[in-house]
């Protein structure tokens, strides 16, 4: 029984595509074709060239005749499953068993085909916001996703509130939002908090917040504490009881009840409505469990193992040195990718931001010494330490940051200190800086940014940014 040409939508593995421009009967031993309407008149031309049985790749019958063109003329039966044939075009879609599988004229194979892949910049449903801290990085990572930085509006009252408006729709989007902890750093969390809020409750599928670095990081466990043998370095404040908030042992004055401020921001984050983390080395790895959403602590390792291979010539016979003992495991991990020894250098601190005594542990003579940390505010740490080496009898001496701070005396420090170069990724803005201390210079580490966002976007693993940059 032969039924008509132009048939209503047929699906296949759940896809539906548009009206069939063929069919079959129940008996599948009779086929019906037309005019393909998917062709321009003048290309026009009968569509079914052959089929053949599920059962065997070698079953299959010719092209249809030339009678079979007429619609409605009966077809012959396929051959029984094990005869011969002609050879079957390429299947397109594979039938139920015991179906049949038809070759499609040009219109109807365009029609069917799935779409191409899209390509890297091809990305639906995506919003990329900028906060105030570093609109040069957000254009960055925009551009390298083929993006366009979405509209939003930032301003203050008069009485220094912050105000933001997200000036398009993000009704069903998936949003980024990037905004470093630098600058004026309590202003740019609000800001970040804001934006979070505002996109949350404008009906956007996920938000996530990409800090490059995060704030209060460094405030990350209680037990602060700070020699004081000279009682001008410390400040007492009492409550009504007049109890002191401070407890004296010895020399040292321990704080009692320093906050976990780094706790504190991730709970104001997850408040906020943010459901994903993205940040570059957290100055101290256990962060990540401060928060209830997922947290993709991101590395700068591979970054600055492609710079040292291509601006130190001496890389081969260098030692990487930490400045303190807390970035043992970070050096190690770079030592042992460029095979390379390390060294470390022990610290005592008198007061905080400034170092009293230092113990090289570690043999330097005659080598290219690179300092690897995770940041640097004032840098009496990082110029020390390159003192150190230099009296110790390196030959040269690098400092690679993720993020330079650079606060107070920093650039003057660096200035003056034995440093060939002082290397920190961008993020945080250093044009300003770079200006003052020709020194400085920064590794750009938007691609890696702009990577796990597509790749967050996608669903796809992030892990291969902990080896890798992508170009």
């Amino acid at each position: 029984m032969s039924v008509g040409a132009i048939v209503a939508p047929w699906r296949n593995g759940g896809i539906q595509f548009p009206p069939l421009c063929f069919i079959h009967d129940t008996s599948m031993s009779d086929i019906t074709v037309s005019d393909c309407p998917l062709l321009p008149p003048a290309t026009r031309q009968q569509h079914v060239t052959g089929y053949r049985w599920q059962g065997s790749a070698s079953t299959a019958v010719p092209p249809p005749s030339a009678s079979a063109s007429v619609p409605g003329s009966p077809r012959p039966a396929p051959p029984a499953p094990g005869g011969t044939g002609a050879v079957p075009r390429r299947r397109l879609f594979d039938p139920a068993p015991g179906g049949i599988v038809l070759s499609f004229c040009p219109g109807c194979r365009s029609a069917r085909s799935p779409p191409p892949s899209p390509s890297p910049h091809a990305m639906p449903n995506i919003v990329l916001f900028s906060g105030s801290s570093h609109h040069d990085l957000s254009q960055r990572v925009a551009d390298r996703l083929g993006l366009e930085l979405g509209k939003v509006v930032t301003k203050k009252f008069s009485n220094q509130e912050t105000s933001v408006e997200i000036g398009e729709s993000v009704r069903g989007e998936d949003v980024y939002i990037i905004q470093s902890g630098c600058g004026e750093i309590n202003d740019n969390l609000m800001e970040l908090l804001i934006m979070i809020n505002a996109c949350k409750i404008a009906s956007s599928s996920r938000v996530t917040a990409v800090i490059p670095c995060f704030p209060y990081a460094r405030q990350d466990k209680k037990d602060k504490t700070d020699n004081a043998e000279d009682k001008n370095t410390c400040r007492y404040y009492r409550r009504q009881d007049s109890q002191p908030l401070m407890e004296k042992k010895g020399a040292v004055e321990r704080w009692s009840r320093a906050p976990i401020s780094a706790k504190l921001v991730a709970n104001m984050l997850s408040v906020a409505g943010a459901d994903h983390i993205i940040t570059m080395d957290l100055h101290a790895s256990q962060i990540q469990g401060f928060f209830d959403i997922p947290v993709d602590n991101l590395y700068a390792e591979p970054a600055v193992l492609q710079w040292i291979k291509e601006n130190i010539l001496e890389w081969k016979n260098c030692i990487i040195v930490s400045p303190d003992a807390g970035g043992a495991k970070r050096v190690t991990s770079i030592a042992d990718r460029l095979n390379v020894e390390f060294a470390l250098i022990h610290k005592e601190r008198k007061k905080a931001n400034e170092v009293d005594r230092m113990v090289l542990v570690g043999d330097v003579k005659d080598r290219v010494a690179i300092l690897v940390d995770d940041m640097a505010d004032t840098c009496g740490t990082i110029c020390h330490a390159a003192d150190k080496l230099v009296s110790a009898g390196a030959t040269k001496v690098y400092a690679i940051l993720t993020h330079g701070i650079f606060s107070g005396p920093a650039i003057s420090r660096i200035n003056n200190a034995a440093f060939e170069a002082v290397v920190v990724t961008n993020t945080i803005p250093q044009e300003e800086k770079m200006k003052h201390c020709p020194k400085i210079q920064f590794i750009d580490i938007s691609m890696i940014l702009a990577e796990a966002i597509r790749r967050t976007h996608n669903g796809e693993s992030v892990s291969y940014l902990f080896s890798h940059v992508p170009l």
